[in-house]
């Protein structure tokens, strides 16, 4: 291309981009640093409808980046740009491209960072048009070997996720647009109070609608109703209804909703079926037509029966998973201590639970005074992500706290202590640790004195935004079986100083590792020196931990006056 030639992006020069396999059907382009488009292929002209000429230095976010509705798409609302803030590739999709003719196209794009040979920095951007969404069909249009498909790719949707917000969305994108053109699903809670937690219907570009003024709580279920709605929610079979059925004077409150909804929203025909699972009703779906010509049959409904039970078995287990998570957290909440008010620092402290885990695992930190008037800080880690993890744990903090206030030794000799303990009296038990002692001199100097057994190390960040790891005194994890005499240090604790003490699921990422986690945190908590200390605990929290990182955190930090 011209201008562009010899400057290579990521090990490709912009002449490769023109032999980007044309089977795959893709939009190619490269914006620099500022954001101006510097390299396109042929398909990208093709699909955007632009010249070379046209594209190469402008702006790719004004040239580009538009609303559904074609509108002026500001740079903070931008998916995009946000992405290629990040410094890391994304993708997304609902994101419109301004064509040269006048039209939008919509995409699905990844931006990737990238890097010419001479350093420069910029971002690669691959999209692709996204088809606009296939017409509504009845039920009794789809073949044997369609429902049959459907009803694999519910179940293996559905099951995919314990969340009972994803497994509602994922229900009312497999039902739109092929089988509805209007969705709604009203579940019942534990106490049996019903709430319209959707109601969605599909635009023409492919895109579910939300209408949120038409969710909500809803009136409570009456035995003597017979409407369609309310017979699905004490667990009736599937019936059709359609607007003439709530038109008379309405047997309950939600006969009321009902007829309204049939107004708002143009539904011609509707089938309802109960979402249960094998003991309880969960709540009912709803799927309707606006087409005056396109009424649902008695057939259709055992189709819609089947899809409604997978969905029922599918948020049943959501819901036994969230109770699950609930117990374990609040288990998890009561082994974990208070921190104790010692007279001039400040301490703050941050428990998250793995997200895809039981909620309950290793991860703990601890702080109690001292006989003598110091201050033990410790935070550790079992492995293991369960409740022989937190079992574990408990064994190892309840042990610790008895040897370091019974024998009041230095933290190298209480972990050679505990290590032995652990493998004569505790369970298995394998964990990492860091053991510190705070002290305050008699001119008010703080120190800390401190052994590590395999655990990240320390962080000391002062006043004015200086971080370093305290990376020495470092041994063996607990439990290992080897005999270890772990050493010790003492560093100073500067005025206004903050020791940060942390567990691996802050900082590692099973892509990357565990060292850029390490210069992400210093850098982070140097910037974040001058905040009030449980601010920085919250910011650190948000800007640190990967994203991709499946383990628990646990957070503790001291502040010298």
């Amino acid at each position: 291309m011209s201008g562009l030639v010899g400057r290579r992006v990521a090990g490709a020069s912009f002449e490769q981009l023109g032999a980007w396999p044309a089977e795959a059907d893709l939009g190619v382009y490269v914006v620099d640093e500022n954001g101006r488009i510097v390299g396109t292929h042929a398909r990208t002209l093709e699909l955007l409808r632009w010249t070379q000429e046209e594209l190469l230095g402008r702006d790719g976010h004004e040239m580009l980046h538009r609303k559904a509705d074609g509108g002026t798409l500001p740079r903070a609302q931008c998916p995009m740009m946000q992405a290629m803030l990040t410094g890391r590739p994304v993708h997304g999709d609902d994101t419109w491209f301004a064509r040269g003719d006048g039209t939008l196209l919509p995409v699905s794009w990844l931006v990737s960072p990238c890097r010419w040979d001479d350093g420069t920095a910029g971002t690669l951007v691959v999209f692709h048009e996204v088809p606009p969404a296939e017409p509504a069909r009845p039920l009794g249009a789809l073949t044997e070997l369609e429902r049959l498909a459907l009803l694999a790719e519910t179940t293996s949707t559905l099951t995919a996720t314990l969340n009972e917000q994803e497994c509602v969305r994922r229900l009312v994108h497999l039902l739109l647009p092929r089988l509805a053109d209007w969705v709604v699903v009203d579940l019942a809670d534990e106490q049996g109070e019903v709430w319209r937690t959707t109601v969605a219907t599909c635009l023409p570009d492919g895109r579910v609608r939300r209408r949120h003024d038409l969710e909500g709580p809803m009136p409570p279920v009456t035995p003597r109703s017979q409407l369609p709605l309310s017979r699905a929610l004490r667990g009736g079979v599937a019936s059709l209804a359609g607007p003439e059925v709530y038109e008379g004077a309405p047997d309950s409150g939600i006969a009321v909703i009902q007829h309204d909804l049939f107004a708002v929203t143009g539904i011609r025909s509707a089938a309802i079926a109960p979402i249960r699972d094998n003991r309880v009703v969960l709540g009912a779906v709803t799927i309707g037509r606006t087409e005056p010509g396109s009424r649902y049959t008695v057939q259709d409904l055992s189709l819609l029966e089947d899809i409604s039970r997978r969905a029922g078995l599918a948020l049943s287990n959501s819901r036994l998973y969230q109770r699950q998570r609930r117990i374990a957290e609040t288990m998890q909440r009561h082994l974990l201590p208070q921190l104790p008010d010692v007279p001039g620092l400040q301490m703050a402290a941050r428990y998250l639970p793995a997200p895809e885990a039981s909620q309950v695992g290793g991860d703990w930190y601890d702080a109690f005074t001292l006989p003598g008037g110091d201050t033990a800080v410790v935070i550790g880690d079992v492995i293991g992500h369960d409740l022989d993890a937190a079992a574990g744990m408990a064994q190892l903090r309840n042990m610790l706290r008895a040897l370091t206030w019974a024998l009041e030794g230095s933290p190298g000799l209480l972990l050679d202590r505990l290590d032995e303990s652990v493998t004569h009296i505790a369970d298995a038990v394998m964990a990492t640790l860091v053991l510190a002692r705070i002290h305050r001199g008699p001119a008010g100097e703080w120190s800390v004195r401190w052994s590590n057994a395999g655990h990240p190390p320390p962080l000391l960040v002062t006043g004015d935004g200086q971080a370093r790891f305290l990376d020495t005194a470092s041994g063996l994890l607990l439990g290992s079986g080897f005999p270890a005499r772990r050493t010790e240090a003492v560093e100073p604790l500067p005025p206004g100083s903050t020791l940060l003490l942390y567990t691996d699921g802050l900082i590692e990422s099973p892509a990357q590792g565990i060292d850029p986690g390490l210069s992400q945190l210093r850098r982070h908590a140097a910037a974040l020196a001058h905040r009030p200390l449980d601010r920085m605990c919250d910011q650190l929290l948000d800007r640190v931990r990967p994203g991709d990182n499946q383990d628990d955190v646990a957070l503790l930090a001291i502040r010298t006056p």
